[in-house]
C-alpha cells in the first residue's frame, strides 16, 4: 500500500486570536491542493520523542482560488501536536499530511436553510461551510459562542462573509465575559450563554439544517436546546472525538457544571469517553456518526463475529457499522481511541476468519490483526477480545 502521507511546507503563520494560529500549508511536490467538502479535516504526522504521532485539524477554509491548505489550531498547555505546531514548527519548514477525510460535511445538494453553531474553535469546519454557503443561494445564519474578544478567532474573516451576502448569511456573536475592550468596541451581540431566546429571536421559523461543533458539554446544552424548540435530531449534525453516535444520550443526562473546555472528572461515564474533534490533540473521527443529517449507509448482512476471550458470538445483521460499534452495543469496553484507522489502539488479532476495511487505515496492521473501528466481518471472524 502506498504511503498515504505528502510533504507540505509551511508558508505562513498568522495568529488569528491570543490562542488561535492558521497554518497555510503548501504542497511540496508542487502538485495540486487535495478536494475537500466543507467540514473535513486533514490528519498531520507530528515528530515526537518516541517517533511519530498522528493528530487531526478541520480544515478552515477551502481550496478554491489558493495556493494552500488552511488550518486553524488552538494551542494547548497539554496537547503535544498544538503545542508543536505553534512553538516549533516554522515557516519553510516541511510536515507530512494525509488527505482529507471526516463525514461531518455540508449537505450541498439540500436547498434548506442552514444554522451554524460554534463553540469556541468549533468554529474551524463551519467557516469552511461558511465559505461554500457564501458561493451558493441558501440562507444561512452563523452563531459563534466564545469567551471573549481575545481569544475569539476568525471573527473578521466571518463578518466580510456575511456583508457580502447581500443579507442572506446572518453572523452574531456571544462572549460568556467580554473585556472592556469588546463592551468599548461592542464586538459581541449578546453576553452570557447561547440559550431559547436568543435563538427564538434570531431565527425565522423554517426548516433548518443545524451544523453544531465544540466542546462536548456545549453540544449537549445545544442539543437539548434545538430539539426543545422542535428541531428535529434528524437535522442536526454535529462532530466530536469519541464513542460515536451518542450526542442525544448525553443529553438525556445530568450534565455537572464545566469551566473551560475540559470535560470534568466526576462527569456520566458516557461523557467522560469523549473528547471533542476541535481538541487540536485529537486523533481522528469516523467518516460518518450516526445522528449526523449524512448517516452512513448500512452495510450488508451476513457472518458473525466472535469474541473470544468474552464468550460472545454476535451475528452480523448491518445494524452497526463497524465491529467496534457492535461490541460496544454488547457491552463490551475494547480499547480505542481514533475510530477511523488513524492511530491503531483498537488493533486486536484475528484468530479464524478475516474482515473487509470500511474506511481504509492510514497505517493497516499486520498480517493476522485487525483494526476492529473501521472494519467488519468477512464472513466469520474470531478475535482475541
Amino acid at each position: 500500500m502506498a504511503d498515504p502521507f505528502r510533504r507540505f511546507r509551511l508558508a505562513r503563520k498568522v495568529p488569528e486570536s491570543a490562542c488561535i494560529t492558521s497554518f497555510h500549508l503548501v504542497p511540496e511536490d508542487g502538485g495540486p491542493l487535495w478536494d475537500m467538502r466543507p467540514g473535513q479535516y486533514l490528519t498531520l504526522r507530528i515528530p515526537a520523542p518516541s517517533g511519530p504521532v498522528l493528530r487531526t485539524y478541520s480544515l478552515s477554509a477551502l481550496p478554491e482560488g489558493r495556493d494552500h491548505h488552511r488550518i486553524s489550531v488552538k494551542r494547548e498547555p497539554q496537547g503535544l501536536g498544538s503545542r508543536w505546531l505553534h512553538d516549533h514548527l516554522a515557516e519553510g519548514e516541511v510536515i507530512e499530511i494525509a488527505a482529507p477525510r471526516g463525514g461531518f460535511v455540508l449537505a450541498e445538494a439540500s436547498a434548506r436553510p442552514v444554522l451554524l453553531l460554534a463553540g469556541g474553535v468549533g468554529l474551524t469546519p463551519l467557516l469552511a461551510m461558511l465559505h461554500r454557503l457564501a458561493a451558493g443561494e441558501r440562507r444561512a445564519f452563523f452563531v459563534q459562542a466564545a469567551e471573549n474578544g481575545d481569544v475569539h478567532a476568525l471573527r473578521d474573516e466571518v463578518a466580510a462573509l456575511a456583508a457580502g451576502s447581500g443579507g442572506r448569511i446572518v453572523a452574531r456573536t456571544v462572549y460568556r465575559a467580554p473585556t472592556g475592550a469588546d463592551r468599548a468596541a461592542r464586538r459581541f451581540d449578546a453576553e452570557g450563554v447561547v440559550d431559547r431566546a436568543f435563538l427564538q429571536a434570531l431565527l425565522p421559523l423554517d426548516d433548518y439544517e443545524v451544523y453544531l461543533c465544540g466542546p462536548t458539554p456545549f453540544m449537549v446544552a445545544m442539543w437539548r436546546l434545538l430539539t426543545g424548540l422542535g428541531v428535529a435530531p434528524t437535522r442536526i449534525a454535529y462532530e466530536f472525538f469519541g464513542k460515536g453516535g451518542s450526542l442525544a444520550a448525553l443529553a438525556a443526562e445530568p450534565v455537572p457544571p464545566v469551566h473551560g473546555n475540559r470535560i470534568p472528572a466526576q462527569a456520566p461515564k458516557s461523557l467522560t469517553k469523549l473528547e471533542f474533534l476541535t481538541d487540536p490533540d485529537a486523533l481522528g473521527l469516523p467518516d460518518a456518526l450516526p445522528g449526523t443529517v449524512a448517516e452512513a449507509a448500512p452495510v450488508g448482512a451476513g457472518g458473525e463475529v466472535v469474541f473470544a476471550r468474552s464468550g460472545l458470538t454476535l451475528p452480523w445483521n448491518g445494524a452497526s457499522r463497524t465491529i467496534l460499534e457492535l461490541a460496544e452495543a454488547a457491552g463490551l469496553e475494547p480499547e480505542f481511541s481514533c475510530r477511523e484507522g488513524i492511530c491503531n489502539t483498537c488493533r486486536c488479532t484475528i484468530r479464524e476468519g478475516a474482515v473487509d476495511y470500511v474506511a481504509d487505515p492510514l497505517h493497516p496492521p499486520g498480517p493476522g490483526q485487525a483494526l476492529i473501528c473501521c472494519s467488519r466481518p468477512a464472513g466469520r471472524v474470531v478475535l482475541d477480545l
